[in-house]
C-alpha cells in the first residue's frame, strides 16, 4: 500500500483558521444564548422596571416619535451603502486607543459619557430608536461591530431631535437619550467621540461619512440586530 501524502503546509494553515472562526462562531452563539436564558429567568423582574422607565421617560418618548413621524428620511453616508471611509479630520472629534473583543459580566466603569469604546456585554445591543437609555455594555459592543450610537439629552427640543433623525442612516445606529451629557448631541463610534450643540452643527453628517461601519471598527460588518433589544425600542 501507498503512504497517504503528506498535507501541503498552506493547506493545513487554511483547516487551522477555518476551524479558528467556527470555533468563534460557536462560542458567540452560545454566549448569545446564555444570555437569552438569563434574560428569560429575569423578563418578570424587567417587565416592572421597564414600566417604571416609561412613566419616567414619557417625555423623551413623545419627542422620539414626533421626531419619527415629522422627519422621517434614509440618509445613507457612502455611496452603494458601503461604511464610511473617510479619514480626514474633524474639528473636536476625540479619538481613544480601545481594543475590540474584551466580553465580561455586569456593568463597566467607563472613562467617557457615553463610552465610546473597551470591555462590553458579550451580547450586542440592537441598533435602533430608544426611547429610553440603553445599557452602556451591550451598546459599546454594537460599536464593536461598527455602529454609530448618538445619544441626546432627555430635554432635547423636537425639532432639534427631528434635525438630528434627518441626518442619520436607518440601520447601524443607535438613537437612544442618555443622562448627564457633557452636551445636548454626542456622537459615538469605537475609538471615537464628538460633542455638538445642535442639529445643525455640519459636523455631525461628517463624523457619520467617516465613522458609520468604518473599517477603524473592530469588527465592520458584524450584525447590529438579532440579539438584544433593550426596553423602550421604537424602531
Amino acid at each position: 500500500m501507498s503512504a497517504t501524502p503528506p498535507v501541503p503546509p498552506k493547506a493545513k494553515q487554511q483547516a487551522q483558521q477555518q476551524s479558528a472562526k467556527q470555533q468563534r462562531a460557536a462560542e458567540r452563539q452560545r454566549q448569545l444564548k446564555e444570555f437569552k436564558k438569563r434574560e428569560a429567568r429575569s423578563k418578570r423582574n424587567r417587565r416592572i422596571l421597564t414600566w417604571a422607565g416609561v412613566a419616567v421617560g414619557v417625555a423623551a418618548v413623545a419627542l422620539l416619535i414626533t421626531a419619527i413621524v415629522v422627519a422621517p428620511k434614509d440618509t445613507s453616508p457612502a455611496a452603494g451603502g458601503e461604511g464610511g471611509s473617510g479619514t480626514g479630520a474633524i474639528e473636536g472629534v476625540q479619538t481613544f486607543s480601545y481594543q475590540g473583543g474584551g466580553h465580561v459580566e455586569g456593568e463597566v466603569d467607563y472613562a467617557e459619557t457615553p463610552p465610546a469604546g473597551g470591555d462590553h456585554n458579550a451580547v450586542w445591543l440592537n441598533c435602533g430608536v430608544y426611547g429610553e437609555p440603553v445599557p452602556n455594555e451591550n451598546a459599546v459592543h454594537s460599536l464593536e461591530h461598527g455602529a454609530v450610537w448618538v445619544t441626546v439629552d432627555p430635554d432635547l427640543p423636537a425639532d432639534e431631535l427631528g434635525k438630528l433623525t434627518a441626518e442619520l442612516p436607518t440601520s447601524y445606529v443607535v438613537l437612544s437619550p442618555y443622562d448627564g451629557l457633557p452636551s445636548p448631541i454626542v456622537l459615538s463610534a469605537w475609538n471615537a467621540q464628538l460633542q455638538v450643540d445642535d442639529a445643525a452643527d455640519p459636523r455631525i453628517a461628517q463624523f457619520i461619512e467617516q465613522y458609520w461601519q468604518s473599517s477603524a471598527a473592530p469588527e465592520p460588518g458584524a450584525p447590529c440586530s438579532g440579539a438584544y433589544d433593550a426596553p423602550g425600542k421604537l424602531s
